[in-house]
């Protein structure tokens, strides 16, 4: 077999092994001076989405474009190794080829080409096993490592065979520096390319774990959370403004129920069934995660409700309660905390906290079942709550102390006046 060679590409769908769910299996046509071979590329597309004349998937969605992609990098390859092989001055066949994207492919990948794989499993599952939040986490995750590896590497891509701990390290310090992320908020987009390498590592792409040394951790952060006084204040406080007034209830809402802003804008009737104790529950699986947060109603929540349940937004909806923009309910809850004097920074996301804290936890409930109502996937999350409260207890105790203390000094001082009276 001469060293130069004619190869000739193309890609089709066997139709004749349609998997479970009705997808042919997508191959590689491989032909080398006119041998050829089929080899499959491990990828699946519906028959009716596949067009035989361009060898690629029809339409402009995301999954066609990103499996066109996919076949444009294979094609890619084999170029390149057709290459390798005259460069290296060794003979073409058809057998070499083969090996070598055999081999290739199961080292050599990049890290885009998984990453998007893995995304794009996570968007055949959405509503199965990843709820859209997560999906658009990870799609984000993608974006700025695509734009780091451009901004260090001035490249498209990289293999995996390239990342390293100093990969690791560097994107951390550009997450920092160049993206303005907070340390939390890095170490978060690290641990979602930490899950894509570890798909790499199981599948044997991947020789070395590049986070091996890597120590990256969440910092502990303290919970802000409205005090019983504080709570009262905007409860009892009288709003000339209907728009304040309407806010002020939806955030009162949250601070008796737990529920974070996109769950309180998706309650309907629907979510309202009697509970095991024959009171009324909210059930409902929760937008972020997907887990239950199956919470009983508290008799404030279900004033509001009643309150609203006649507002045009409302009855137009479908829903409980007449929910602005997230964007709005903030820029009014500045407004309202400057109303009643409340100093901390007063955001939608601050009503969790107070029912994780001052409802709950500080009056007595178990914290397996703040847990539950939370719907937290781990307790270790609540115990976060736990440990404000314990704070808060030992904060308050220690003025209490100082107070008792001071009490003390001045029964001391009266008896001691009292005791140079008599001498005098």
């Amino acid at each position: 077999m001469s060293v130069q060679a004619n190869i000739t590409m193309s890609f089709f769908i066997r139709k004749d092994k349609l998997s479970k769910d009705k997808r042919s299996p997508i191959y590689l046509s491989l032909i080398v001076n006119g041998q050829r071979t089929k080899i499959s590329i491990q990828r699946e597309i519906e028959p009716e989405r596949w067009d035989n004349r361009t060898g690629y998937v029809k339409g402009n969605k995301e999954d066609s474009r990103l499996l066109n992609q996919y076949i444009d990098l294979i094609r890619s390859k084999v170029y390149q190794y057709h290459k390798e092989l005259i460069d290296n001055n060794e003979v073409i066949s058809l057998e070499a080829l083969k090996s070598k994207i055999a081999g290739k492919t199961k080292k050599n990948k990049t890290l885009l080409e998984v990453f998007e794989y893995h995304n794009q499993q996570m968007v055949e599952r959405k509503g199965i096993d990843f709820a859209e939040a997560t999906i658009k986490r990870y799609k984000v995750t993608l974006k700025h490592i695509r734009e780091f590896i451009k901004h260090n590497y001035n490249n498209n891509d990289i293999y995996l065979s390239q990342l390293d701990y100093n990969f690791v390290t560097n994107l951390e310090h550009y997450f920092k520096t160049v993206k303005s992320c907070n340390h939390n908020t890095t170490i978060k987009y690290i641990r979602n390319l930490r899950k894509v390498v570890n798909i790499a590592l199981k599948s044997e792409w991947l020789d070395k774990d590049p986070f091996l040394l890597f120590e990256g951790r969440i910092k502990q952060i303290n919970r802000t959370f409205l005090t019983a006084e504080e709570l009262l204040a905007i409860e009892e406080k009288d709003f000339k403004i209907e728009r304040l007034a309407v806010v002020r209830d939806i955030f009162i809402f949250s601070c008796y129920t737990g529920y974070a802003y996109i769950d309180v804008a998706e309650l309907t009737p629907d979510n309202i069934h009697i509970g095991i104790d024959g009171e009324k529950w909210f059930f409902k699986d929760r937008r972020k995660t997907g887990s239950k947060s199956n919470v009983p109603i508290l008799p404030k929540a279900l004033e509001i409700i009643e309150k609203y349940k006649e507002h045009p937004l409302v009855v137009e909806k479908g829903t409980l309660l007449p929910v602005y923009s997230n964007q709005k309910m903030n820029a009014y809850l500045k407004e309202i905390a400057d109303l009643c004097g409340i100093t901390k920074n007063l955001t939608y996301h601050l009503a969790r906290h107070t029912f994780a804290t001052t409802v709950t936890l500080t009056n007595g409930v178990p914290i397996e079942s703040v847990s539950s109502m939370l719907g937290h996937k781990d307790i270790r999350t609540t115990q976060i709550y736990a440990k404000v409260v314990e704070s808060k207890v030992s904060e308050d105790m220690g003025r209490l102390k100082k107070l008792l203390n001071e009490n003390d000094n001045i029964k001391k001082d009266k008896s001691n006046w009292r005791e140079n009276k008599l001498l005098i």
